[in-house]
């Protein structure tokens, strides 16, 4: 690794460049016309690509996503401080001082030496106090609305899980995947598409309970999944480009076909 920079000064520096860019006067008319609900999709968007990198374990390009990520926050901050609520500086005592309160046992007074399961509870409760203080009541206040569907699914099951509402296992969450299943399929055939919709939702949340009780990440399985699907696909486009064809040019039956054959490449590999 290079000779490492200093990083108050790189922060200070980035803070700058972003000021600059908001000045009304001088700065990049783009920028200036940002607002906290316009730049939110990026943010997501960036977190996104720190996330694909790590998948693909692109370590070299792990410190550029990772400072398009740290953009987001430095743009909102700007745009907040610009409004007189608060800057740059605030958020990060805000998070230091949670880190802080979290970990009375690496911070305070309270021991190291506890299970993970004790260390999860007291977790909990910490997380309990300060949804207090934010007089949040209900079990599944403050599951932020912007999560992804199915991420949001497993976080309200959590939290709903805590106070006994849960299944006892797997098993059962597959008798209820058949019957959503079934309810489906009864809401495409007499019920109409808004039943049918409906439906399609309450199976994808008890998917998604069920990963929770395998312990699987349920965007993490779906993003691998959709990841297979485009090397066998691009398999298939690659064989028929091989004779001059693309998939338009074949029928279903011989893509199937090319798909095992990719499988099974994939297999052997």
């Amino acid at each position: 690794m290079a000779d490492p920079r200093d990083p108050a000064a790189e922060m200070t520096r980035l803070l700058g460049i972003m000021a600059a860019l908001r000045d009304p006067d001088t700065g990049c008319p783009w920028d200036v016309e940002q607002t906290f609900a316009t730049i939110a999709p990026y943010t997501i968007e960036e977190a996104h690509e720190v996330e694909d990198a790590i998948q693909r374990e692109a370590w070299d390009e792990l410190p550029g996503e990772l400072g398009d990520l740290l953009l987001q926050v430095v743009f909102q901050a700007q745009i907040a401080r610009e409004a007189g609520m608060f800057d740059f500086a605030d958020c990060a005592a805000a998070i230091s001082d949670k880190l802080i309160f979290r970990h009375p046992h690496v911070f305070g007074d309270e021991s190291r030496d506890k299970t993970a399961e004790q260390q999860v509870a007291d977790w909990e409760a910490i997380k309990a106090v300060e949804r207090a203080g934010k007089a949040e009541r209900g079990t599944l206040d403050g599951v932020a609305m912007g999560l992804p569907a199915l991420t949001r699914a497993v976080k309200l099951q959590n939290r709903a899980a805590r106070v006994g509402f849960d299944w006892p296992g797997p098993g059962d969450v597959l008798a209820k995947i058949t019957e959503e299943t079934a309810e489906l399929v009864e809401a495409r055939d007499t019920l109409g598409p808004e039943a049918m919709e409906e439906e399609f939702g309450d199976l994808l949340f008890v998917m998604a309970n069920l990963a929770r009780h395998l312990k699987i990440d349920p965007e993490l399985a779906l993003r691998r999944a959709n990841a297979k699907f485009t090397r066998r696909f691009a398999s298939i486009e690659a064989a028929l480009a091989a004779e001059g064809r693309r998939p338009e040019d074949s029928d279903l039956a011989e893509m199937d076909r090319l798909w095992d054959a990719a499988k099974v490449a994939e297999r052997a590999g």
